[in-house]
Parts: C-alpha cells; structure tokens; sequence
C-alpha cells in the first residue's frame, strides 16, 4: 500500500514534521498537507543577521483594508489565515475576506493553485454553496473574499449539541447533497468536505464554504497525485492513498458528516492524523445504530455505503444519495413518537361557590391535588395545571375544549365551603357526546378532603378502565401530610406563587409555606414549594440571587431528606444545583431522576429543557420541550419558551412562527412578543421589531429587560441616539431597584462596546445571575464577545466549558 509518498523516505531523506498538527511531510514540502501550516526546514531557521517576514498581526476593527472593505469584526483563523467579517464601501455589501499567510503569499506556486481553482469555484451558483469572489492583493498580502454567511459552521454545532436530532441531521445532508449535485454537475469535487466547511446560517439554511482546493474533474494542474489535500477524519480511502478523487470521494465525506452528525462521534479515532488516516484506508466503521440507537435501520445502512472502501460501491453520483435522504424525510421514516395513550383526561378548574372569593385557592388546590395524584397513573394522560387552567371562568363547549386538549374526557365540578363544611360536586364527561361517565356530591367535614379526592381519583380510574398497579394505586393515594391546617397553608402557598409572581405575592407563598412547615416539619412538599418560591425571588431580582439561591437549597435539601421519592422534590433541587451552584451535571441528573418518578410533570420537561439548552444542546433541548406541550398543549409561557429556544438554536424563522402562534394565543402576554422582536432584530429586521416592542410596551409588564432589548435593537439599527437614552434610563431606575447586569450587556454590545459589555457580564457574574447562567453560552447577541479571552474565562469559571 502507497499510503503516504510525502511521507515516505524514497528520496532518502527524513520528513519534516509539522509544528501545529504533528502530521509528517516530504522534505520538500512548504506547507503542511493536514491545514496547509508553514513548514520550518533547517535552511529556515534565521541566522542573528538574517530577517525574516512577520505574519501580519491582523486588522482592526473600524479599519479600512485595500482602500475599499471596513473592517467589523474577526471571524476566526484557519490554515490559510485570518477571515474577517467587513463592509464592501464600494458596493455597500457584507463580505468575509480570508487574508493569506504572508508565507503562503510567498508561494509562487501556491497562489497560482489558487488562481486556477477559484475561477472553477466562481461558477458555483447555488443557494447551498458560499458564493467565491476574488483572489486579490494588497501590498504584499493576497486575499480572498467571498459572500459573507452569517451563523455558526456545522462543528461548532455538533460541539454543542453533542450529537443532533434525526430529522437535523437529514435536513442538513439533504442541503449538503444538493450544493454538491450542482458542483459536481459543472465537475468541480470540493475534495475538503468537513463540519467546519458547513455553515448554517440565521435562516437556518445550509451553505458550504471554501472550494479553495476544489479541483475541476477536467483540469489537470497543480494538485496532481502523490499530494494528500484535505482532513485526515474526513477523508476517503483513495484521497488518503493520494490516488485521483472523483465526486465518489465528497460523497465519503459526507458519509463521516452525517455519521458524527447523528453519533456525536467520528467513525474513526487516532492520536495522530496518520493513524485516522490509515484507519479511513483499512478499517470497518461501527455500525452507527450501536451508538445512536434512534437511528433507524434504512438510515443505518445509507451511512455504511457512504463509507465503502471500494468508491465503486458507494453511492455513485450524490443525487442517489440525495434520493435516499429524501426518502427518510418524508413520511415513510419511522419518528421516535411519544407515548401512545389510551385514554387521556383533562381536569378542568372546580368552581368557587362559596360566599367567600378568598376561597379561589382552595378550589384551585383541589383541582391541582387531583390532576397531580391522576399523573401518577403511567397508562393515562393527565393535562397539566396549566392548559387546564387556561378555562377558568370560561364557558366553553365541552367538545371545542377537548378538540384544543386533544383529550377523550374532562373532568369538572364546584366546591362550596363554609366553616368547616364541604360540599364538593365532580362529574367525568365524555368529549365526544357531553354524555357523563360518573358523577358524584360530596357533603363533608374539611378533615375528610383527603378521602373525597382519594375517591374522585378512584372513581376515574374505575370509569375509564385504567389498569392500575399496586404501586401506583399507592402513589395514587399518597398523603405528604395528614395536618389539615398544614395542608390548608401549604394551597395558599401554592396560590400564590402560582397566580402573584410579584414580590408581594411571592414573599405572601413564604409566609404560607413556613406557616405549613411549622404545623408539620415533616411536610416534605412545603419544603419543596418554600424553595421554589425562592428561585422565583432571586430570578425577579426581588432578593439578591446569592442569597435567595442558597435559602432555596436548603429547602431542596430538607425536602429530599424528608422524602426522596417525589419527582417535584428532585426537580427543585436541580433547578437550584443549576442556577446556584452551577453544577449542570449534578442538575441534569436530579432532572432524569424526577421524569424516572414522574414523566407526566410538565414542569419539570420545561425547566430540563432549559438546561440542555445552557451547553447548546438544542435538539435534545427542543425535544424536552416538545414533551412539555405534550402535557401542556395550550400552556403559553411553555410555547414562547419554545420558542425562545428555536431562536438560540439559530433556526430563526422557526422560532417567529412559534412565537406568531403563542402571540395568537394570548396577545396580550409579553414573553412571546419580548422574544419575537429580539428574533426580528437579530436577523436585521429591525423595523418589524421596534413595532413589536413597541406593542409590548403597552403591557403592564414592561420591565428593564424590555428596554434593554429595544437599546440593543437601536444600536444595532445605527440609531447609537435612542440606545443611548434607553441605557441612560437604564442607569437612572438602578439608582432604585436592582437592574439585571446581563441586561445592561446587551445594550454595550450592541454599541460595539464590547470591553463594557464583559464587565457587566462579570457583575452578573459575581451577582449569580439566573439570566448569565441560562443564556451566556448560547445567546446570538453576545457571539461578537465569544472570541475574547474574558469571555472564554467567564465560560470555564461557570463551568459551561466542553
């Protein structure tokens, strides 16, 4: 086997191996063949009398370069060199312009390589594949430019999201395949297909980049064979053999693309790039179902023939391949599905008929205490409070009801109380007729309410003929506490966290829950909702986080002391061990705990959601989230966290349909529309999101966050006046309540103030900010800041690291 004739001593010399990858090369080589690194030969090494040419040290922002591009902003290094994001003047256009190493410029034979290729590159016309410009110079410093693509490329993606859904990973090899089809019809082969060549962009489109080593399947020239160009993890068996490459050879890459893709592994691992480059010539990948088992098996079987050795038993031209791909997109692929459910149920709010309005509580807890209890049972599908309490004092038809729910049967009733007397009324109602399955009235003392919602449970069970297990009927009839005061307490708490979220009502839920705690210590969910309403404070800012935080840690820990079986517990603490100690390992594990106990908590889905979401792993993100509205259909803060969650996946114009359909929902809640207009304005649509924020204006909600995205919004529009007077206002209202530093960030960063923005960062930081904790990896309006090192440090002390 030739595998490597620049590396091989047939000249009887040794080679020269690279300083920046430790690949081996000819003797006479100038470049590195993995990333094209300058190569230090003995004659290189510069006598005290001897000068060599510097790099250059790259160019400033706000600079002008070649007389024509301002510079905005460094993308990022390559082999190759710097890329620059900067304004064309002439045209008034974004471009990206690469400038090339000085010591590659040097290469004669080099830059006429270039010359050749870009003009093949340059009839490229596809909406998938970067547009190639020109290769120019200025001064002694040659430069590429090219369409700018903003977004983020395909490895850092993966990097995030450790490994992606099915339906994103086809979606993307399915743009690959038809930006491929169209260079291989004009017979170009890109001969360098990887992650880091893949762009997606802010409409979630992909582009792939950089045909700078493509070579046209007619010309002859100056990458003939005994050269190996490209990644040693991508590439083919017969680009390694540094044989002639066809198309045959993109379509091995793109085999290793979606392999790692759905994975989150490469099909082959070495310690050196010769070692996976041996490995891509002699041996057998995984099969990739033993390490995503999600994959189905036709899938399973297209990525194996991407990777035959024997190019002759691949796909033979990408549009095949493209055919198949297709094929598993459409409605033929198996999809993981949710549970299927025979039978499903919604409890809609009991009715107050008591003389006295202060007993809204009480009914609502009744309502919450059984659609809690009925979650218990794993054959049934219980609505979550939420969407169920999106009827209270509404009048609906039962069936419209139950079509918005997707449910078979709803249950309703009324409760009237007086002193100590109780009568409570329930009736279980088929969604199809209005017909009712089971009714029953309740004339009772307060002490018997355990034994009135133990029945109600029961009776559901019985009607809808529900297989119960003993130890689900045991959990089923669960008390956390046999204090009827206690329990009294412990619904007012409830209430008000749930309905006063302000820092009035909230500071009334503690009140509430200590008063529960002190008529019984042993009340492990008084506990677990003193902690919760602590999260809320130290979120609100209506207590400093750290102090807030650390109080509901403690009650996580009471409660889980108490009793570590129930999900809600579990939940709580991984909410705190997340935004607290920032242990997102310790808060992902408390979150699988608490959907093992309970998989029918909304909740919990919603706020796990968020968390895979903090590391950027968005598709296992989105899919918790899905669960989420599986229970909580109608559920408006669940569906604009849906899609808050879109928008930092980078799939733009998802997230404004979502949020479109939440604003249709409840116009007048201010999440989705806060959300939809910092979507328009990152996607430069500025004009569509002043509107929307200034419609949410007219919200009682209105908060600082509210005009710090509409002061980053202006700044980003170049009216640097209007974001000024909001930062102004900004500063005014800290002078007299706390002011959320991750807010004030935003609007520094949009002013291109980027050192200003890293201090409130640090203040948010030091604060223990929820917001920095949730959203600083992964938030689009700080990728200006990702580059710098106080940002990289900030990321490593949070523990967000890779």
């Amino acid at each position: 086997m030739n595998l490597y004739p620049i590396l091989s001593k047939e000249r009887g010399t040794m080679p020269i191996k690279c300083s920046q990858c430790s690949a081996e090369n000819s003797d006479t080589a100038r470049f590195c063949s993995n990333g094209a690194s300058p190569l230090k030969h003995s004659e290189d090494i510069p006598t005290l009398t001897q000068t060599i040419q510097a790099p250059q040290d790259g160019l400033t922002t706000g600079s002008t370069f070649a007389g024509r591009y301002q510079i905005i902003e460094a993308l990022g290094r390559g082999g190759m060199g710097k890329v620059y994001k900067a304004n064309d003047n002439d045209i008034d256009e974004k471009v990206a312009i690469k400038l090339i190493k000085p010591e590659i410029s040097d290469d004669k034979e080099t830059i006429k390589r270039f010359q050749n290729e870009l003009k093949f590159a340059r009839k490229i016309r596809h909406k998938n594949v970067c547009q190639m410009y020109d290769l120019n110079r200025h001064k002694n410093t040659y430069y590429i430019t090219m369409e700018y693509v903003p977004g983020q490329d395909l490895k850092a993606l993966i990097k995030q999201s450790g490994r992606l859904a099915i339906d994103r990973g086809l979606s993307i090899a399915k743009q690959v395949c038809e930006g491929l089809s169209e260079a291989h019809r004009i017979g170009i082969v890109h001969r360098d297909i990887k992650p880091s060549n893949i762009m997606i962009d802010r409409e979630g489109n992909v582009r792939i980049t950089d045909f700078g080593i493509a070579r046209s399947l007619k010309e002859k020239g100056f990458t003939g064979t005994g050269i190996m160009i490209g990644t040693p993890e991508y590439m083919s068996p017969e680009q390694v053999d540094t044989q002639e490459v066809d198309r045959r050879s993109d379509i091995y890459s793109l085999g290793v693309i979606l392999y790692e893709m759905l994975t989150g592994e490469l099909p082959f691992h070495g310690e050196t790039p010769l070692s996976v480059a041996v490995k891509q010539k002699n041996e057998r990948p995984k099969n990739p179902q033993k390490l995503n088992v999600n994959i189905p098996s036709e899938l399973g079987q297209v990525i194996l023939r991407c990777l035959e050795k024997r190019k002759e038993k691949r796909y033979q031209h990408v549009d095949e391949l493209l055919t198949e791909i297709t094929k598993l997109i459409g409605p033929k692929r198996v999809k993981n599905k949710s549970p299927t459910w025979k039978n499903s149920i919604a409890v809609l709010p009991f009715e107050n008929l008591s003389a006295d309005p202060e007993q809204e509580y009480f009914c609502d807890g009744v309502t919450e205490e059984l659609i809690n209890s009925l979650t218990q049972i794993k054959d049934l599908r219980v609505i979550a409070r939420t969407s169920s309490f999106m009827f209270k004092g509404k009048h609906e038809d039962i069936r419209e009801i139950g079509a918005k729910l997707n449910v078979e049967t709803l249950l309703e009733g009324s409760v009237r109380k007086s002193g100590n007397r109780l009568r409570i009324t329930a009736q279980l109602v088929d969604v199809s007729d209005g017909s009712h399955l089971w009714s029953e009235r309740f004339d009772r003392e307060m002490k018997d309410i355990f034994a009135i919602q133990d029945e109600i449970s029961l009776a559901i069970v019985d009607k809808l003929k529900v297989r119960l297990l003993r130890t689900e009927k045991a959990d089923l009839l669960r008390r956390s506490t046999e204090d009827i005061d206690a329990f009294n307490y412990y619904l007012k708490g409830r209430y008000f966290c749930r309905t006063q979220r302000t820092q009035t009502g909230l500071n009334k839920s503690l009140e509430f829950y200590q008063k529960a705690i002190e008529r019984d210590p042993e009340f492990a969910l008084a506990h677990t909702g003193s902690s919760i309403t602590y999260v809320y404070l130290g979120w609100m800012n209506y207590m400093p986080p750290k102090v807030a935080y650390k109080k509901a840690k403690d009650r996580a820990l009471k409660a889980l002391d108490i009793d570590d079986t129930i999900g809600e517990s579990h939940s709580a603490m991984a909410w705190v061990l997340d935004l607290y100690d920032w242990d997102w390992t310790g808060a992902k594990r408390e979150f699988e705990r608490a959907i093992a106990i309970n998989a029918s908590d909304a909740e919990t889905h919603h706020k796990y959601s968020h968390l895979l979401a903090e590391k950027g792993h968005f598709d296992e993100s989105i899919e918790a989230m899905e669960r989420a509205l599986e229970l909580e259909p109608i559920a408006v803060d669940i569906l604009a966290c849906a899609g808050m969650n879109l928008y930092f996946a980078r799939r733009y114009h998802e997230a404004i349909e979502q949020l479109d359909k939440t604003i249709e929902l409840d116009p007048n809640f201010y999440d989705p529309c806060g959300w939809l207009g910092i979507t328009y304005a990152q996607i430069g649509k500025f004009k569509e999101a002043i509107e929307t924020f200034q419609k949410a204006q007219t919200f009682p909600e209105i908060s600082t966050r509210m005009i710090a995205t509409q002061a980053h919004t202006y700044a980003s529009a170049g009216q640097t006046d209007e974001a000024q007077k909001r930062l102004a206002q900004l500063t005014e209202l800290s002078k007299k309540e706390p002011v959320e530093p991750y807010f004030i960030a935003w609007v520094h960063v949009g002013l291109g103030q980027k050192d200003r923005a890293l201090d409130f960062l640090e203040k948010a930081f030091e604060a223990r900010s929820g917001f920095l904790r949730m959203f600083v990896k992964i938030d689009p309006w700080l990728d200006t800041l990702r580059s710098e090192p106080r940002y990289s440090e900030l990321i490593e002390k949070m523990g967000l690291g890779d």
